[in-house]
């Protein structure tokens, strides 16, 4: 995945909590958080409220250990009337070494939807900042 024009949109420090049976972090937790990263980044483009639609491909490449800092960085890759999709990457900053490797990526579909909870056309944001 091509880093891009990627904005930082989350960063967290991970704790035993959230560790699965054999000490690293339980991959759904990951799940979790780039679904709001992949939230925020087309919020910034599109003046909507956002349903999660579709995650493809979401790749785990090396595992998340306890006391990593992770930053999930996104963009918007493409759009139609009412979704918007985005790419995430997501980096682990190594506790002890320091050093940054990619743990994740993803590609996710978010749907515009209005008060009632039905699809509504997107609204690019207003400032036109993304």
């Amino acid at each position: 995945m091509d880093d891009v024009a990627m904005k930082e949109y989350l960063k967290i420090s991970l704790l035993p909590m959230h560790t699965n049976m054999y000490g690293t972090i339980f991959g759904g937790v990951i799940m979790s958080y780039l679904d709001q990263a992949g939230a925020h980044c087309a919020r910034d483009a599109f003046d909507n409220r956002f349903v999660t639609v579709h995650a493809d491909g979401i790749r785990f490449l090396q595992p998340v250990n306890v006391g990593d800092l992770v930053t999930f960085r996104g963009r918007v890759v493409g759009s139609g009337t009412t979704s918007v999709m985005v790419d995430i990457a997501v980096d682990a900053e190594r506790l002890d070494t320091r050093e940054i490797v990619r743990v994740t990526e993803a590609r996710l579909v978010y749907v515009a939807v209005g008060p009632a909870g039905g699809k509504t056309p997107l609204v690019p944001r207003a400032d036109g900042a993304r």
